[in-house]
């Protein structure tokens, strides 16, 4: 997978994403916080392994599998955060009623959409 300049996350693609819900204060993720913190900690000790593997010139098909597993531990995450989403925001705008549910679904369909393309 390469990087190219339309995957960078910028403050105007986040903004491009659409109105964030920071009305109320708490997300839908809130209650696993220091989990989802633990979690990205893991991951970001995998990223630190990888690199160090390349620094000590790692047979490429280990590195490969690595790779695969830190691939593999982002999407998990990233579905855990989509279905904590579902469950709190766009449930919550369901409840309330109006347009804001459109808004909603529109945003966690975006999402999943980019999660597709990865």
């Amino acid at each position: 997978m390469t990087t190219t300049e339309a995957d960078q996350v910028t403050p105007e693609a986040v903004e491009a994403v659409g109105p964030a819900d920071h009305e109320h204060g708490v997300h839908g993720y809130h209650k696993q916080k220091d989990e989802h913190l633990k979690r990205l900690r893991r991951i970001e000790g995998q990223i630190r392994g990888l690199q160090r593997m390349v620094d000590e010139d790692v047979y490429c098909i280990d590195i490969l599998t690595q790779v695969s597993a830190s691939t593999k531990a982002l999407q998990s995450f990233a579905l855990q955060l989509l279905e904590e989403h579902l469950r709190h925001c766009v449930a919550e705008a369901a409840a309330k009623g109006g347009e804001g549910i459109d808004a909603k679904v529109e945003e966690a369909t975006k999402a999943i959409a980019r999660m597709m393309r990865t």
